[in-house]
Protein backbone atom coordinates (compact mmCIF):
# COMPACT_ATOMS: atom_id res chain seq x y z
CA UNK A 1 0.00 0.00 0.00
CA UNK A 2 1.00 3.26 -0.83
CA UNK A 3 2.50 6.02 2.02
CA UNK A 4 0.36 9.00 1.95
CA UNK A 5 1.19 10.87 5.34
CA UNK A 6 -0.69 14.29 4.58
CA UNK A 7 -2.60 13.47 7.80
CA UNK A 8 -1.92 11.45 10.40
CA UNK A 9 -4.08 9.88 12.51
CA UNK A 10 -3.25 8.28 15.68
CA UNK A 11 -6.13 6.33 17.46
CA UNK A 12 -5.71 5.88 21.41
CA UNK A 13 -9.10 4.53 22.43
CA UNK A 14 -8.51 6.04 25.96
CA UNK A 15 -8.60 9.45 24.28
CA UNK A 16 -12.11 9.69 22.20
CA UNK A 17 -13.88 11.74 24.53
CA UNK A 18 -16.05 9.20 25.54
CA UNK A 19 -17.16 8.17 22.26
CA UNK A 20 -16.52 4.63 20.03
CA UNK A 21 -13.00 4.27 18.84
CA UNK A 22 -14.53 3.05 15.45
CA UNK A 23 -17.22 6.42 15.15
CA UNK A 24 -14.88 8.53 15.70
CA UNK A 25 -12.03 6.71 13.19
CA UNK A 26 -14.60 6.49 10.35
CA UNK A 27 -15.74 9.94 10.74
CA UNK A 28 -11.79 10.79 10.63
CA UNK A 29 -12.05 8.95 7.82
CA UNK A 30 -14.26 10.63 5.88
CA UNK A 31 -12.92 13.84 6.52
CA UNK A 32 -9.75 12.69 4.84
CA UNK A 33 -7.13 10.95 6.81
CA UNK A 34 -4.85 9.35 5.18
CA UNK A 35 -3.06 6.77 7.33
CA UNK A 36 -4.11 5.80 11.11
CA UNK A 37 -2.08 4.39 13.48
CA UNK A 38 -3.68 2.30 16.62
CA UNK A 39 -2.12 3.66 19.73
CA UNK A 40 -3.13 0.88 22.90
CA UNK A 41 -1.15 1.83 25.79
CA UNK A 42 -3.70 0.05 28.43
CA UNK A 43 -6.11 -2.43 28.55
CA UNK A 44 -6.33 -6.33 27.82
CA UNK A 45 -4.13 -7.97 24.65
CA UNK A 46 -7.22 -9.35 23.48
CA UNK A 47 -9.42 -5.80 23.43
CA UNK A 48 -6.30 -4.43 21.72
CA UNK A 49 -6.61 -7.61 19.02
CA UNK A 50 -10.82 -7.32 18.93
CA UNK A 51 -10.71 -3.30 18.37
CA UNK A 52 -7.38 -3.75 15.76
CA UNK A 53 -9.10 -6.21 13.81
CA UNK A 54 -12.37 -3.90 13.36
CA UNK A 55 -10.23 -0.94 12.37
CA UNK A 56 -8.30 -2.88 10.60
CA UNK A 57 -11.47 -3.69 7.86
CA UNK A 58 -12.79 -0.04 8.84
CA UNK A 59 -9.09 1.25 6.93
CA UNK A 60 -8.98 -1.32 4.34
CA UNK A 61 -12.87 -0.02 2.82
CA UNK A 62 -10.83 3.34 2.71
CA UNK A 63 -7.66 2.42 1.20
CA UNK A 64 -6.31 3.92 4.20
CA UNK A 65 -3.06 1.89 5.64
CA UNK A 66 -3.08 0.54 9.20
CA UNK A 67 -0.28 0.88 11.50
CA UNK A 68 0.36 -0.64 15.18
CA UNK A 69 2.19 1.99 17.59
CA UNK A 70 5.64 -0.23 19.11
CA UNK A 71 3.62 -3.77 18.56
CA UNK A 72 5.16 -5.57 15.86
CA UNK A 73 3.68 -9.17 17.17
CA UNK A 74 0.03 -7.70 17.14
CA UNK A 75 0.74 -6.21 13.24
CA UNK A 76 1.08 -9.51 12.37
CA UNK A 77 -1.62 -11.21 14.01
CA UNK A 78 -4.13 -8.39 12.55
CA UNK A 79 -2.11 -8.27 9.42
CA UNK A 80 -1.97 -5.00 9.47
CA UNK A 81 0.03 -2.84 7.08
CA UNK A 82 2.74 -1.87 9.38
CA UNK A 83 4.32 -0.62 12.67
CA UNK A 84 5.32 2.51 14.22
CA UNK A 85 8.42 2.64 16.75
CA UNK A 86 10.01 4.69 19.46
CA UNK A 87 13.34 4.90 20.00
CA UNK A 88 13.33 2.50 23.26
CA UNK A 89 11.12 0.21 20.96
CA UNK A 90 12.06 -2.83 19.25
CA UNK A 91 14.79 -1.29 16.35
CA UNK A 92 13.64 -1.39 12.79
CA UNK A 93 15.38 -3.36 11.22
CA UNK A 94 13.74 -6.62 13.29
CA UNK A 95 10.90 -5.12 12.78
CA UNK A 96 11.31 -5.41 8.91
CA UNK A 97 12.69 -8.78 9.04
CA UNK A 98 9.42 -9.44 11.40
CA UNK A 99 6.99 -8.21 9.11
CA UNK A 100 8.51 -8.71 5.58
CA UNK A 101 9.44 -6.20 3.08
CA UNK A 102 6.24 -4.57 2.00
CA UNK A 103 5.28 -3.24 5.49
CA UNK A 104 5.25 0.70 6.26
CA UNK A 105 7.84 0.89 9.14
CA UNK A 106 7.43 4.06 11.40
CA UNK A 107 10.55 5.66 13.89
CA UNK A 108 10.25 8.08 16.01
CA UNK A 109 13.29 10.80 15.66
CA UNK A 110 14.13 13.56 17.23
CA UNK A 111 17.53 14.59 16.14
CA UNK A 112 19.54 13.98 12.98
CA UNK A 113 21.17 11.39 14.61
CA UNK A 114 18.71 9.54 15.24
CA UNK A 115 16.58 10.20 11.57
CA UNK A 116 19.97 8.78 9.90
CA UNK A 117 19.69 5.69 12.12
CA UNK A 118 16.77 5.26 11.14
CA UNK A 119 17.15 5.72 7.58
CA UNK A 120 20.12 3.48 7.52
CA UNK A 121 18.14 0.58 9.16
CA UNK A 122 15.53 0.40 6.66
CA UNK A 123 12.65 2.90 7.87
CA UNK A 124 10.00 4.53 5.13
CA UNK A 125 9.19 7.28 7.06
CA UNK A 126 9.76 9.46 10.50
CA UNK A 127 7.45 10.69 13.28
CA UNK A 128 9.34 13.91 14.48
CA UNK A 129 8.35 16.26 17.43
CA UNK A 130 7.30 17.34 19.80
CA UNK A 131 6.80 20.23 17.43
CA UNK A 132 3.97 22.00 19.70
CA UNK A 133 3.13 21.81 23.32
CA UNK A 134 0.97 18.63 24.12
CA UNK A 135 -1.50 17.16 26.46
CA UNK A 136 -1.57 13.69 24.42
CA UNK A 137 1.58 12.64 25.73
CA UNK A 138 3.06 13.28 29.16
CA UNK A 139 7.17 14.33 29.45
CA UNK A 140 6.69 15.27 25.99
CA UNK A 141 10.12 17.39 25.00
CA UNK A 142 9.68 20.19 22.27
CA UNK A 143 12.00 20.37 19.53
CA UNK A 144 9.66 23.27 17.92
CA UNK A 145 9.51 24.44 14.49
CA UNK A 146 13.13 24.75 14.03
CA UNK A 147 14.00 21.19 15.68
CA UNK A 148 11.40 19.85 13.04
CA UNK A 149 12.90 21.32 10.09
CA UNK A 150 16.78 20.33 11.34
CA UNK A 151 15.69 16.64 10.97
CA UNK A 152 13.57 17.09 7.84
CA UNK A 153 17.03 18.35 6.41
CA UNK A 154 19.20 15.71 7.61
CA UNK A 155 16.99 12.62 5.83
CA UNK A 156 15.21 11.81 2.93
CA UNK A 157 12.89 9.69 4.40
CA UNK A 158 9.50 11.80 4.65
CA UNK A 159 8.36 13.43 8.12
CA UNK A 160 5.40 13.64 9.71
CA UNK A 161 5.01 16.67 12.49
CA UNK A 162 3.49 15.43 15.95
CA UNK A 163 2.48 17.42 19.26
CA UNK A 164 0.12 19.66 19.50
CA UNK A 165 -0.53 20.01 15.98
CA UNK A 166 -3.89 21.02 14.48
CA UNK A 167 -5.17 23.39 11.52
CA UNK A 168 -4.07 26.10 12.51
CA UNK A 169 -0.57 25.50 12.86
CA UNK A 170 -0.21 22.59 10.28
CA UNK A 171 0.98 24.94 7.45
CA UNK A 172 4.27 25.87 9.89
CA UNK A 173 4.77 22.23 9.88
CA UNK A 174 4.87 21.84 6.10
CA UNK A 175 6.64 24.93 5.63
CA UNK A 176 9.47 23.87 8.05
CA UNK A 177 9.95 20.09 5.57
CA UNK A 178 7.72 17.88 6.86
CA UNK A 179 5.61 15.83 4.63
CA UNK A 180 2.57 15.50 6.86
CA UNK A 181 1.25 16.08 10.31
CA UNK A 182 -0.09 13.43 12.95
CA UNK A 183 -2.55 14.42 15.86
CA UNK A 184 -4.39 12.61 18.13
CA UNK A 185 -6.66 15.05 20.20
CA UNK A 186 -7.25 17.54 16.86
CA UNK A 187 -9.78 14.98 15.37
CA UNK A 188 -10.26 12.42 18.47
CA UNK A 189 -11.41 15.08 21.14
CA UNK A 190 -13.34 17.33 18.10
CA UNK A 191 -17.26 18.17 18.80
CA UNK A 192 -17.06 17.12 15.07
CA UNK A 193 -14.23 14.68 14.13
CA UNK A 194 -15.39 14.48 10.31
CA UNK A 195 -15.19 18.32 10.10
CA UNK A 196 -11.41 18.45 11.85
CA UNK A 197 -10.25 15.90 10.00
CA UNK A 198 -11.57 18.10 6.77
CA UNK A 199 -9.95 21.51 8.18
CA UNK A 200 -6.49 19.63 8.82
CA UNK A 201 -6.37 18.24 5.59
CA UNK A 202 -7.28 21.27 3.50
CA UNK A 203 -4.74 23.10 5.78
CA UNK A 204 -1.92 20.65 4.62
CA UNK A 205 -2.77 20.15 0.84
CA UNK A 206 -2.71 23.80 0.81
CA UNK A 207 0.41 24.42 2.59
CA UNK A 208 2.11 21.29 0.06
CA UNK A 209 0.72 23.27 -2.90
CA UNK A 210 2.34 26.37 -1.81
CA UNK A 211 5.50 24.76 -0.76
CA UNK A 212 5.71 22.96 -4.45
CA UNK A 213 4.93 27.02 -6.10
CA UNK A 214 7.93 28.00 -4.02
CA UNK A 215 10.06 25.02 -6.13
Amino acid sequence: MSLDLRVYLVLDPAHTGGRSPLEVAEAALRGGVTVVQLRWKVGPLREMLRWGAALRELCRRYRVPLLINDRADVALALEADGVHVGQEDLPPEVARRLLGPRALIGVSARTPEQAQAAEAAGADYLGTGSVFPTGSKEGARLIGLEGLRTVARATRLPVVAIGGVNAENAAACIQAGAAGVAVISAITQAPDPEAAARALRRAVDEALAARRLEG
